[in-house]
This record gives C-alpha cells, structure tokens and sequence, in this order.
C-alpha cells in the first residue's frame, strides 16, 4: 500500500496510528506530500481531486480518501473491525467522538491557516471564534471520556488522541490541561502506547 503522507498533518497521523495498532504500519509505503490550504500539489491531485492528504492506493490499485474512510478500511482489510466496533451502542458512540476528534482537527487547520496570513489580513473574530470551539470540544472531552473499564480503544481514541496531540503540537499556548484535567490524565495514558509515540508531528 501506499501512502501520501506528511509528518504536519494530523489526518495522517490518525490513519498511521491506526495502522500501528493493526500491526501493519511497515506494509505501508509513505510518499512525502507537501499540500495547503491555498497551494495545489499536481501527484496529490493524480489520487484526490481536491489535493487533501491522506490518500491511500491500496494493494489492488484502488484509490481511498479521506482519513476516516481509510481508517475504516485498515481495520475491515486487517484489523477485523476492533477500531470501528460492529455491535451497535459502541459503534455509535466511537463515531460520535470520531467526528469530535475530525471536527477539533478540522478546527486546527483551519485556525493555522488563518495565523499564517500576513498579519494585517488576520481577522481577530475569526481566531476567537477557533478559540472558542476548540475549548468548548475539549470540555466535552472532559466530561465525556470512555469507561477506565472498557476493553481495547477504537476509532473514536484515536481521532480524540490525535486532536489533543495536535493542540500540543499548534496550540501549546492554550494550555489545555489546565482546564481539562481528566482529559489530560487520559491523553497521558494514551499517548504513551507506542503508536502514539511512534507517530508524533513534526516540522520537515
């Protein structure tokens, strides 16, 4: 399989962690992909129109994006369905904190982009609005984590693990933990499993 991939993007870092925990991580060729908001990239428009990273070729030669939809495919191909749960109450609730996570991340990047206009375009509205919806999601992080009992992780821990790590990464200035304790203790927790530490973003 093969990968377009960047080590920024915290799309893909949800599909690489996903494909960690599936002990398939080494089967999958990472192609560098440098791709913006504003910018074009011409091999990324070859497998996704819209030029977005991820985008998997799978072993067959067909053609997957985005990020949760290749998730899904990881785990139905070679995980059994142990990310994305098959009996109905679990289900639902991973894919309600899997668009939490997407909606944080989709936050993120729109927020970055706005900080990386030249200042006197920046619109300081828009930021507090990006503000406000990214502590808002994390407080209902806080009050709504998964069982300490509950067996195994799913789809919805790796898009929420991914989003806080991303704040860590873009945000650190947020300060976070200060006002989510009980998230921070789980984010501690998850992001010591190994396809966390083994993934963590970084500038090229």
């Amino acid at each position: 399989m093969k990968l377009f991939w960047s080590p920024r993007s915290p799309f893909v870092r949800k599909v690489v962690v996903c494909a960690h925990e599936l002990g398939i991580e080494d089967r999958i060729e990472k192609v560098y992909a440098l791709v913006s908001l504003n910018k074009t990239n011409a091999d990324v428009m070859q497998v996704n129109p819209i030029g977005r990273i991820p985008a998997l070729v799978t072993d067959d030669d067909a053609v997957l994006y985005d990020s949760s939809v290749i998730c899904e495919y990881l785990d139905a191909v070679h995980g059994d369905s142990r990310l994305f749960a098959k009996d109905s109450p679990r289900r639902w609730d991973a894919l309600r904190r899997l668009a939490l996570g997407d909606g944080m991340l989709e936050t993120g990047v729109l927020w970055r982009s706005e900080l990386s206009r030249p200042a006197e375009q920046q619109s300081a509205a828009v930021s507090a609005a990006f503000e406000q919806k990214t502590r808002s999601a994390v407080a209902a992080i806080d009050r709504d984590l998964p069982p300490a009992e509950r067996d195994g992780i799913d789809i919805g821990d790796v898009a929420i693990g991914c989003a806080l790590g991303y704040l860590d990464f873009r945000y650190p200035h947020l300060e976070w933990r200060a006002h989510a304790p009980r998230a921070a203790r789980w984010f501690d927790s998850f992001n010591a499993r190994p396809s966390m530490q083994h993934t963590k973003p970084y500038e090229e």
